[in-house]
Formats: structure tokens, sequence, C-alpha cells
């Protein structure tokens, strides 16, 4: 495994996620994980529930592309994306990105930048929903920002 991506309703296991990264894996000497969840507070409304739609097929492949581009710009061993839809309660963990790499910079910064990226090019639409209703999360300027320093 050296790119794998999964769009799924289902929950993962971090401990697995990051078990598949590091299984037969000696030549990586670092893993940087980063692992979203599902907030229960958002622009000051409570969220229960956030419900994600995408677009099937299209999801995969930007997100593989977004792995992709990672690996081009740094020496990755490893990368693993997996992103949740459907409906997740507050808590509940919605993206784990994984990077593995000789050494702790390129993982680290390779993760770092799947994430920022992932939040502005995936095919994903956001609703909370709360106790005054559900809206649709629009994209945020701290996302276009944090894209913008790549």
């Amino acid at each position: 495994m050296s790119l794998l991506v999964s769009v799924q309703e289902a929950a993962f296991d971090v401990g697995a996620e990051y078990g598949r990264l590091r299984e037969h894996n000696s030549g990586d000497g670092a893993t940087a994980i980063f692992v979203g969840s599902v907030r229960d507070l958002s622009d000051a409304q409570q969220v229960a529930q956030l419900q994600l739609e995408h677009y099937p097929g299209m999801t995969e492949r930007v997100l593989e592309d977004i792995a992709a581009e990672a690996r081009e710009r740094w020496q990755l061993g490893r990368v693993r994306i997996v992103h949740r839809v459907g409906s997740l309660g507050a808590g509940e963990d919605i993206v784990f990105v994984g990077t593995c790499a000789p050494h702790r910079r390129a993982a680290l910064e390779a993760c770092a930048f799947v994430i920022d990226v992932l939040k502005t090019r995936a095919p994903f639409w956001k609703k909370e929903v709360g106790p005054c209703g559900g809206r649709w999360v629009e994209a945020r300027q701290s996302d276009r920002d944090a894209v913008e320093k790549w």
C-alpha cells in the first residue's frame, strides 16, 4: 500500500489506520497523522449532527489527485486518506490523513498539505443540524488562506 483513499459511511479505527500505514514499512522513519472530528459548536450554534454529501467517483479521484500531488512535492512512502459521508454525530471522527516518509519534516508538511487542500478541493457538501434547524456550511476564508501557503 503506497496510496490508499476511502470514502465511506462507516466509522474508522484510528489505531487500525495507523497500523495499515506502518505494516511492513521499515523504510519510513516518520508518520504524521491528522484526525478531524465533528464539533458540537460551530459559529456559536450547537451542532448535533453533520450531514455530508459527496459526488461518488469524483470525490475519490480528487482525493487520489491530492495524495499524488503530495507525493510529487515530498518524498513519501505511504499516504492514507479516509473521509466519512452520511450523518455523523458531534464528536465522531470524520477524516483521517496519514503520511509516512523517511524523515519527519516531509511527513508533517505533507499531512498538513493534504488536509488543507482537501478542505477546499474535495467535492463534499456539509449541513450542520442543531436545535435551530439545519444550515449548509459555506467554505471558510481561513481554509482558502491555508491553501495559499502551499
